[in-house]
């Protein structure tokens, strides 16, 4: 990749798929508007490579906590291309390919973002591969080695081991020399024994006594996206000292009841375990949320972007040197987000892995 020759002063158009409000997959809008040159501090990105998360599918509905007030651009993370910098930032930046964090605004063909969020891709690995990895492979990393601090002869379950988080958590604990328990739909179980995961199914009325069959004495930890009534059950498949690690409230999708209730009813549960006179923990895991008390929101920050950027370039690392491969479960171009999000959504997906979106 070269230097492209866009001066700073130079304003570029990007095209958008703005959220109006709560609509349906087809109701999203494709729009285009001008972006200012970047300022002090930022970077323009030409994307390259974006993706359809469980994050915009609760926002299109509402109900992801902490959303923007609508109208907003969605789009979790993002993999691209520096194209200008603001006068302060290094002009070596540009031409350079790198992935980054935004909760939302990545649904874009360019964005600004801050220079400093932005985490080097190694050569080697694309855009997609890249993107994959982005906000899921973190999340899985952190869950995995910060929160769970698994260790070789240990096993786990991951709820769901077969969506972008799921995979990437079975293969990070494959690594780590990890026994690996998996819920999928079937059609996956051959794919998914490939990397190593016994899977179970899902749908069985008796998964939990399917799971014990295979675990007697309970999983040292469990990862479950579930939330709602799923973290009871998980926090009973625990064994004496196992950890339950909750991430999202994928359950509570299509509830009525509001989303901060559903969300404080999850941390309440977990918190209230954490009481008993047991050895076992229980938690809800947040990528953004900080390492200890925070003794300001500035310094907070920059240890939440350090750690961000340390850990996702050991996963980049990971998948550089073939430990991790990246799951491409569908490519689609980004004008194309509605039958992506169909896809993400069907209860019958076919697919395994991340669906990317491609501007």
């Amino acid at each position: 990749m070269t230097e492209t020759n866009i001066p700073i002063e130079a304003t570029v158009t990007t095209t958008e798929v703005v959220l109006p409000g709560k609509v349906d997959p087809s109701g999203f809008q494709v729009l285009q508007r001008s972006l200012p040159a970047p300022a002090a501090g930022q970077a323009l990105m030409r994307v390259e490579s974006t993706a359809v998360s469980f994050a915009e599918s609760a926002m299109r509905r509402g109900r992801y906590y902490g959303q923007p007030e609508f109208p907003f651009v969605p789009g979790y993370d993002l993999v691209g291309v520096v194209e200008a910098v603001g006068p302060d930032v290094d002009r070596a930046l540009i031409g350079k390919r790198f992935a980054a964090l935004t909760k939302t605004g990545a649904w874009a063909t360019a964005v600004l973002l801050p220079a400093a969020d932005l985490v080097p891709v190694p050569d080697g690995v694309s855009a997609d591969e890249a993107e994959t990895l982005t906000v899921n492979g973190l999340t899985a990393y952190q869950m995995l080695h910060h929160v769970a601090k698994v260790k070789a002869g240990q096993t786990v379950l991951v709820l769901g081991v077969g969506g972008g988080v799921g995979t990437l958590l079975a293969q990070l604990a494959r690594h780590a020399g990890a026994r690996v328990i998996g819920t999928a739909s079937p059609r996956h179980h051959e794919a998914l024994r490939e990397l190593g995961v016994e899977p179970v199914d899902y749908r069985d009325p008796d998964v939990s006594a399917r799971i014990r069959e295979l675990v007697p004495d309970g999983v040292d930890a469990v990862f479950d996206h579930l939330g709602g009534a799923s973290i009871s059950r998980s926090y009973r498949l625990l064994n004496s000292t196992g950890t339950l690690i909750c991430y999202s409230i994928a359950s509570k999708l299509d509830d009525s009841t509001p989303v901060v209730l559903s969300f404080l009813h999850v941390l309440t549960k977990l918190t209230f375990w954490n009481y008993l006179p047991t050895r076992k923990h229980a938690s809800f895991f947040d990528v953004w949320a900080g390492a200890g008390k925070p003794d300001s929101a500035k310094r907070e920050a920059f240890r939440i972007r350090i750690r961000i950027r340390t850990d996702l370039t050991h996963v980049f690392g990971l998948l550089r040197d073939g430990v991790l491969t990246a799951k491409i479960a569908a490519r689609y171009p980004l004008t194309e987000v509605a039958t992506a999000m169909e896809l993400s959504e069907s209860s019958g997906r076919t697919t395994l892995g991340k669906i990317v979106l491609v501007p």
